[in-house]
């Protein structure tokens, strides 16, 4: 070979020998989309990428973008996910909800950066465990209320630290108040009414404590114009079906309370006309006392057990299938205890209305904690932790409003219909959580959320004015971290039957959104459109979520394109009726009785209103 061509093919073989170099040892690794037939390294790839997406949102950003965080802000660490949106105000005349958020949003940063800076739980932990929140010395088996403290007027509150038990009672002397009358007035209706109510633990601030039991006696009557007597109960001001006791018993082939009636009978004192229930009573009572057998027969001419200005004893038992409200030593009515609402839950006691309390004691009173804890649940619940986020775009994302606090409703959707989400490759659920200015509960949300990796944290101080924002996070998740073609937004007190929603048939390419509380789809244009508009301040906010959305939605279909609304009143919104698309105001006890329904079979409710 002449000596040029030996030296020019000498500088080729070196050169390649140098660019295969580098491309071993220097240029960075590329991944290329694999085929459908991919190996499962490569599938293994694209489910850290994905998995990387999620785990990035966890650095808190010092950028003034509204949604790109600063990942060199904190160290990422195991999974704790904490959403990417941010709040700046847009300018001095903003509204108030934009003030608020700024507020919120410069509140939480000292609770996010504790939580964030702190050491995540061991992977070879089986499971956090939570600080007990009560101890049997903070459990007297009494409670009684000082003097002073019944005399100031106004509504009455005791605590019951530990709830109740079967064999628990609580003891009320009190005074009906007369109402003013004029001379010449009509008979007055619908006043001189006064309520007993048996209070659960207010989860959130705003939001009105869950009524376990509501005695309500209205002297004068109401619509029905005779006296009456209501007993109910309400789930986040959701009331479910009353039970109206007016003057005639319960019929002794219906349902008995511990052998009890739900219902006593009583006579008006102006009411002189013996009906033939009376009767016939009188003379079952003459039989049983001619042939010598014991008297079961009850009386019949008792008076409306409430008189204004008439001094009464009132006593509240808890026996094994439900309340036994006594008035002067005379059983009144029995309420059946509900799903969803537990004796030991009922850990305080109100008294309102047209009322003068004269004392108040509470005896019998379980003297440990309750044994519904979150330890109790976490240390039995590897199989309701979260699956990893898919490779692909999914079909369906959903984001679930919920607080803090509200651990017990998050591990019932968990342990309800939650499973169907981790059953399919095709959906995905996320519960949204903002911080809360306890730093005990921002701690124990911290280790739920590195237990479950459930939950994505919004970094704002929680308020029921700035629920919207949760919205718009969950609206970001679905465009930019799990991508969606759609994204249903859902509350943690609502029910879904998911394998409902996703066969419903949708003809259009976008599917309109369903704006009402217990939850609503729309489709991944509407949700990148609004992240759009959010990241460039032009987004208007309300701080009502639901009504947010419509006005969102209109100014897409204005601005971009027409968009059909569609209605299905099996979303339902006041609270559940059999043959539900999704069930709102559902306790976590009911979100279990639901589940097991559904897996029987059965699309219907619990405690039917």
């Amino acid at each position: 070979m002449p000596p040029k061509r030996a030296c020019r093919a000498a500088l080729l073989a070196a050169a390649a020998a140098y660019v295969l170099f580098l491309l071993l040892f220097e240029v960075p690794s590329i991944a290329v989309p694999a085929a459908p037939s991919s190996s499962s390294s490569s599938r293994h790839a694209a489910t850290h990428r994905a998995r990387r997406r999620e785990l990035e949102a966890s650095a808190l950003p010092t950028s003034s973008s509204p949604l790109r965080p600063d990942k060199a802000a904190f160290p990422r660490r195991a999974p704790l996910a904490v959403s990417s949106l941010r709040f700046h105000r847009r300018n001095a005349s903003s509204s108030s909800i934009d003030a608020s958020a700024s507020a919120a949003f410069a509140a939480a940063r000292p609770h996010l950066a504790r939580l964030l800076s702190t050491a995540p739980l061991s992977s070879s932990s089986s499971s956090p465990s939570p600080s007990p929140s009560l101890s049997a010395s903070s459990c007297p088996a009494t409670v009684s209320v000082p003097k002073d403290r019944l005399a100031s007027g106004g509504g009455v509150a005791v605590e019951l630290p530990c709830g109740m038990a079967v064999g628990s009672r609580v003891t009320v002397l009190a005074r009906p108040r007369v109402a003013a009358r004029r001379e010449g007035d009509a008979p007055m209706t619908g006043s001189s009414q006064f309520m007993v109510e048996l209070l659960g633990t207010k989860a959130v601030q705003g939001e009105e404590p869950p009524r376990i039991l509501h005695f309500n006696p209205r002297i004068r009557g109401d619509f029905s114009g005779r006296p009456v007597i209501e007993l109910n109960t309400c789930y986040r001001m959701q009331w479910a079906q009353p039970q109206r006791c007016q003057g005639w018993a319960s019929r002794p082939d219906e349902d008995t309370v511990d052998g009890e009636l739900k219902c006593e009978r009583w006579i008006h004192e102006e009411d002189n006309i013996k009906t033939k229930f009376e009767e016939e009573s009188r003379i079952k009572l003459l039989f049983h006392r001619l042939v010598g057998r014991p008297n079961k027969v009850r009386p019949v001419d008792q008076p409306y057990p409430f008189a204004e200005g008439k001094q009464f004893l009132l006593t509240i038992i808890a026996g094994l299938e439900g309340y036994h409200i006594n008035v002067d030593g005379r059983h009144v009515a029995s309420f059946p205890y509900r799903t969803g609402y537990s004796l030991e839950d009922a850990t305080g006691l109100s008294l309102k209305g047209d009322l003068d309390v004269e004392s108040i004691s509470a005896d019998y009173l379980p003297i440990s904690p309750p044994t519904f804890t979150p330890q109790r649940y976490l240390e039995m619940s590897e199989q309701w932790k979260a699956s990893p986020l898919p490779a692909e775009p999914v079909e369906l994302f959903i984001g679930i409003l919920s607080a803090a606090n509200h651990f017990a409703e998050r591990m019932a959707v968990r342990k309800s219909w939650m499973i169907s989400t981790r059953r399919s490759s095709s959906v995905v659920a996320r519960f949204f959580v903002a911080l809360n200015r306890e730093k005990d509960v921002n701690e124990e949300l911290k280790k739920e959320a590195e237990y479950f990796g459930d939950i994505v944290i919004v970094p704002f101080m929680d308020s029921y004015d700035l629920v919207v924002l949760k919205t718009i996070a969950i609206a970001e998740y679905g465009v930019r971290v799990v991508p969606a073609k759609y994204i249903m937004k859902c509350d943690d007190d609502t029910f879904v039957r998911l394998d409902s929603v996703l066969d419903q048939e949708w003809p259009e390419d976008v599917y309109p959104p369903y704006a009402n509380g217990p939850g609503y789809v729309i489709s991944s244009d509407i949700a990148q459109y609004i992240v759009s508009e959010f990241d460039n301040n032009t987004l208007r906010l309300f701080k009502m979520e639901d009504v947010s959305m419509g006005m969102w939605v209109e100014k897409f279909s204005v601005t971009r394109r027409p968009v059909e609304y569609l209605h299905d009143v099996r979303f339902y919104q006041p609270g559940c009726f059999d043959g539900y698309f999704t069930a709102h105001y559902q306790s976590p006890q009911h979100m279990i009785c639901l589940w097991r329904k559904l897996q029987s079979g059965s699309a219907q409710c619990c405690n039917v209103r």
